[in-house]
């Protein structure tokens, strides 16, 4: 069997094992409800209670200002359509920018549609925001502004500090998605102004079908799901306990070895970048060189399809992926590599890698010789290519 060589980290990470050891006995030992009055429910309550005090502890927040949910996508819907119902007597106006996850702007999309303004600020070249872009958005009837800690596809790290100091000036709600960034980065909501924030388990090693939704305390939203009493009334449905429980070994886990862990996963990516920029020409690295993600890696190759790519390294038994996996069924270009001014068949030839700790750099090696070799195959067969290179003669 052929190895494999998982480089898609940003879609999904493999549950670490002390995760899955945490989670077991809440499956078949303590499966009690949470909600219930009897001793066996007491356990799972018990476990609920540590596991939001252990996320909690890495956000620098108050446990009861976690809210569990199924993922991070309904954090985000949850922070952006209970924020407009609550707060749209005060005005109708949100912010966001162009790069954000579809969780984001499909949510933003149908908010229009319920009499909201969205405005979506530009990013540079590197997929930054512009802070006098975002003061001069701002107006009397903004109620809210929501900008991703780190990019999921290019990986550009924004400065959530800064935002948060301009919401706060100007007494507006800032929620963050950090689905990519927590556990990647430091993040302390009282530091940053953050009164809401998103994350998603299964990015940090944890489990599926769990993630969270920070509320500051003080925020008045109301539920986005209706019909029990559980999360302090405010998100109905029996908690998912075994989800709960490796989310906070995982999260404390993530802040245990961060600092380790991501200079190691930087050391990686700075060596993958810098094979892939001397060995295969014609090539543009996306985001920022720096101010990126520790894990994340994202290049464009000119004169080859991106998807012809995937496939191709998958035979080879190397996963990756050309952006984000919740649109990897699309035949578009990603809207983030077009919002950073990337033309339509630059952004089609793109690759994300996405590293862990456990990538070494002789995975690397191998990896970059494949896809060196699949590039020069695929241009091989490219008219464009070919035109290009007899113009260069």
């Amino acid at each position: 069997m052929k190895k494999l060589i998982y480089l898609d980290n940003a879609a999904t990470t493999k549950t670490a094992p002390e995760v899955v050891e945490a989670m077991l006995p809440y499956f078949t030992e303590y499966y009690g409800n949470a909600s219930s009055i009897y001793e066996l429910a007491g356990e799972s309550k018990k476990a609920m209670n540590e596991g939001r005090a252990k996320i909690a502890d890495v956000l620098g927040a108050n446990a009861n200002e976690i809210y569990f949910t199924g993922g991070g996508s309904e954090a985000d819907n949850w922070a952006l359509k209970a924020t407009y119902e609550a707060y749209k007597n005060k005005g109708n106006h949100i912010i966001t920018t162009k790069i954000e996850h579809h969780a984001i702007l499909h949510t933003c999309e149908w908010l229009e549609k319920q009499g909201a303004k969205i405005t979506y600020l530009d990013v540079d070249e590197n997929g930054i925001i512009r802070l006098e872009d975002l003061e001069k958005a701002l107006t009397p009837e903004t109620i809210l502004i929501s900008v991703m800690a780190a990019n999921n596809e290019i990986g550009s790290i924004q400065p959530i500090k800064e935002i948060g100091a301009i919401a706060k000036e100007h007494g507006i709600l800032f929620h963050t998605d950090a689905v990519q960034a927590f556990g990647q980065l430091p993040i302390n909501v009282d530091e940053c102004h953050i009164d809401m924030l998103s994350s998603s388990a299964h990015k940090i090693n944890g489990p599926k079908g769990i993630g969270f939704l920070y509320i500051r305390k003080g925020v008045k939203i109301r539920s986005l799901i209706h019909g029990g009493a559980q999360e302090r009334k405010r998100r109905a449905g029996t908690e998912n306990i075994p989800g709960i429980v490796g989310y906070g070994v995982a999260a404390e886990r993530a802040a245990r070895t961060m600092e380790e862990r991501t200079a190691k996963e930087r050391e990686v990516r700075d060596y993958l970048i810098n094979k892939i920029e001397t060995e295969i020409p014609y090539c543009r690295l996306n985001g920022h060189r720096t101010l990126r993600l520790p894990n994340n890696v994202n290049f464009s190759f000119q004169f080859i399809e991106g998807e012809s790519l995937l496939i191709m390294l998958d035979m080879e038994g190397i996963c990756a992926s050309s952006g984000s996996a919740c649109t990897s069924g699309s035949l578009d270009p990603s809207h983030v590599l077009l919002a950073i001014g990337l033309p339509h068949e630059i952004a089609h030839g793109s690759l994300r890698l996405t590293i862990s700790e456990e990538t070494t750099k002789e995975d690397v090696d191998f990896v970059v010789e494949k896809i060196k070799e699949i590039v020069a195959r695929l241009r091989s067969m490219s008219p464009l290519y070919e035109d290009f290179i007899k113009k260069q003669k």
